[in-house]
């Protein structure tokens, strides 16, 4: 029997998380909020952001190709509700 990986044990313990393979990065955006960066990442195909937080600034990810796992969110701003992914997991594939 195989050795199931990390993401294959959160996929199986959180049935909303998604993983998705070799995504290409159009926009990468951090932003200071709080002691928290908040980094926004526009994927080519999505039409909603990527969002997560570090603590510390995190390298430039445009051009680049990720593996993400991740869950929708609801997100709201103004009065207005907006989708949007949170992720869980990042990794430059």
């Amino acid at each position: 029997m195989a050795k199931k990986t990390d993401v294959e044990k959160l996929l199986i313990k959180h049935e909303k998380l998604t993983h998705s393979d070799d995504l290409s990065v159009v926009s990468h955006v951090q932003r200071n909020e709080d002691d928290w960066f908040v980094n926004t990442l526009m994927i080519k195909g999505y039409d909603v952001p990527f969002k997560f937080r570090r603590r510390k600034v995190y390298k430039n990810l445009t051009g680049a190709k990720v593996n993400l796992t991740y869950y929708p969110i609801i997100e709201e701003v103004a009065g207005m509700q907006f989708e949007a992914m949170k992720v869980v997991r990042i990794k430059i594939s």
